[in-house]
């Protein structure tokens, strides 16, 4: 999880909070668990603007080497799920979203 801290002062310093810790408090809010076995990737701007992923060959393979066996991944992502290899893309299914609400509702089980 990636979280930092608001700049109260004005000194224009970008905030940003991980996926999974929003997915984690609305699932808390909404008393609803989490599918078991899922790997969260993403941050979002204070703003709710979601920012792709430099790669995600590598936080898949840890998540297949962990035992994910599916993947909460930004829409943005979408073409380059095409650079994981078959036997990643065989074990770890995707699940993309575009918006972090969307997000939520997709590894809550009610979307």
């Amino acid at each position: 999880m990636h979280v930092e801290v608001i700049d109260l002062l004005g000194n224009r310093v970008e905030a940003e909070i991980g996926i999974a810790f929003f997915v984690a408090a609305y699932s808390a809010l909404r008393k609803a668990p989490v599918s078991p076995a899922l790997l969260v990737l993403g941050d979002m701007s204070v703003q709710g603007n979601i920012k792709p992923l430099r790669s995600l060959t590598e936080p898949l393979q840890v998540a297949k080497d962990n035992g994910a066996k599916r993947a909460l991944i930004p829409i943005e992502n979408k073409r380059s799920f095409l650079d994981v290899s078959a036997d990643i893309m065989e074990h770890v299914d995707p699940i993309f979203y575009g918006d972090p609400k969307t997000a939520a509702l997709k590894v809550i089980g009610t979307n």
